[in-house]
Order: structure tokens, then C-alpha cells, then sequence
């Protein structure tokens, strides 16, 4: 729910600029589900949003249910886009539902098919309905990476490699005009090993992020044990709990001394009048 304002904002930032241009449409790279669902729910609250285009990396069961009504899980590849390699959207079920027509007992029967299958499949009516709030593209690695290079080259922008995709999608269903908005996800600088296979030199990062390239990594690690991480856990908040107590009760004391230090100068200098006048 959080993420509408990104729609909202956005919409009034175009109508700023066009005010009779109608319906904007949305692109939003995506693997979870969850900004474009934000996006969904905005239309639904009124906002005047044309189409909501899901643009996905290899990993691309959205793209295959909303071109084919086909959502089946694959084992994930691995891609330069990595917020976005994703099998399964979690985030998919809450519209599931809505296009169950609210029901809860078809929404059941899907998904313990697709826990028992590993898919569900949607035809005719149901994904007719879904076609009209949604379009899909997928973009591949090499058409994220001309896309980031093309951007840079003729706009001096740099797009970060889930952004592209989003750019992608619009390229390939004819989309780019003023009433198409693309969300754009992360700095470029975050992902520097993959955008320089497409813009080499890279542009300078900002200092905010390039200052924590060399800082020390900390992990830790852990047995693949539930009440071995939940213990872990713990453990950390009780130390940063008893180190904050711990700092605060130094800068209290701190504040407590200068404030002492401060009274006795005052009275220092005061007592220093005194004497004079006498």
C-alpha cells in the first residue's frame, strides 16, 4: 500500500505537464509482484491508470502468464538483475484473488493446485480480464544491456539493470510516448560489474555509495536451522539493546558533565564580578 504514492506522485507529475492526456500507463520491472500490485490497487482506489506493464528478466512467469495464461514455475537463472530472480511472486496471489472475483474458495482451489503441480493455467474469461488492466514483456540479458547502453549514449542516463527492463518492455509493445511512466528501482552505482558490460567507463559514483566499496563485510554464519537462526537473532538484538543503553548512559553522563562544567564556569565568572565591584 505504501508503494500507490509512487503512482499518485507520478501521475500529477505527468498531468503537471499534459493535463488532458488521459489514462497513464505504468511500467514497472518486476519479479515479486509487489510495486506493480501497488499499481493495480491505485486503478482500483480511482487513480486514472491505462495499462500496468509487467516487464521481466529470464525469469519470467509473469510474462508467461500474461501472454499465455500460463503460470508455471521454473527453476530460477541467474541474471544481472538480481531482485528480480524470482520463481514464484509471492506477491501474485493477493491479485489472484481479485481475479477469482474476490473468492476465496477458487483462489484456494488454484493454489493448491499449483502446490500439488507447480502451475496453474487460466483461459478464456479469466485471463481476457487480467489482459485488461495488464500487458507483459520480458527482457533478456542482452536486451538489458543494449538497452542501458542506448539510454546512456543518447541521453546520458544511466539506468540500473532491473530499470532497463522496465525501459525494455515499452521499447518492444510500442509504449514509449507521454503517458507511459517508467518506475525506476535502484542507482546504477549499486551494480557497477553489470552495467559496465555496456557503459565502460562508468560514470562517477556518488560518494555515498562509492565509500562502501572498501568498507570490512561483516557476516556471520549459521547452521540452516530455524531455532539455530532465531536464537542468532536474539542474541544480536540483546547486544545492540545493552550497546545502546550503554551509549546512552555514556552520553549522559557527558551531557551531565558539561552541563556541571558550564554551571561552575557561570559561577566562576560571576563570583569574579562580585569581587571587582567590591
Amino acid at each position: 500500500l505504501a508503494q500507490t504514492t509512487y503512482y499518485y506522485w507520478s501521475y500529477l507529475r505527468v498531468t503537471d505537464k499534459h493535463p488532458d492526456i488521459g489514462p497513464v500507463n505504468y511500467s514497472v520491472p518486476t519479479g515479486n509482484f509487489g510495486d506493480i500490485l501497488a499499481g493495480y490497487y491505485s486503478k482500483r482506489m480511482g487513480l486514472p491508470v491505462g495499462k500496468l506493464i509487467v516487464g521481466t528478466n529470464e525469469n519470467d512467469i509473469l510474462h508467461r502468464f500474461f501472454s499465455k495464461g500460463e503460470y508455471h514455475r521454473y527453476d530460477i537463472a541467474k541474471t544481472i538483475s538480481p531482485s528480480m530472480d524470482i520463481c514464484v511472486s509471492s506477491n501474485f496471489e493477493r491479485y489472484l484473488y481479485h481475479l477469482a472475483g474476490d473468492d476465496a474458495t477458487t483462489l484456494a482451489s488454484w493454489m493448491q493446485a499449483f502446490e500439488a503441480t507447480g502451475k496453474i493455467t487460466l483461459t478464456g474469461k479469466k485471463l481476457e480480464e487480467a489482459r485488461k488492466d495488464f500487458l507483459s514483456a520480458r527482457a533478456d540479458t542482452s536486451q538489458t544491456l543494449a538497452t542501458i547502453k542506448e539510454y546512456y549514449e543518447k541521453y546520458d542516463y544511466m539506468l540500473c539493470p532491473h530499470s532497463a527492463v522496465g525501459i525494455s518492455a515499452i521499447q518492444q509493445l510500442g509504449e514509449v510516448n507521454s503517458a507511459t511512466v517508467c518506475l525506476a528501482t535502484a542507482h546504477d552505482a549499486k551494480f557497477p560489474a553489470a552495467c559496465k558490460r555496456a557503459v565502460d567507463p562508468l560514470p562517477t559514483p556518488p560518494t555515498q555509495l562509492s565509500s562502501l566499496f572498501g568498507l570490512k563485510t561483516r557476516k556471520s554464519h549459521c547452521a540452516n536451522d530455524a531455532k539455530v537462526v532465531q536464537a542468532f537473532v536474539e542474541k544480536i538484538i540483546e547486544e545492540r539493546i545493552a550497546n545502546e543503553k550503554s551509549v546512552g548512559l555514556k552520553s549522559a553522563q557527558f551531557k551531565k558533565s558539561v552541563v556541571a562544567s558550564v554551571i561552575i564556569g557561570a559561577i566562576a565568572v560571576l563570583a569574579t564580578q562580585l569581587s571587582k565591584k567590591r
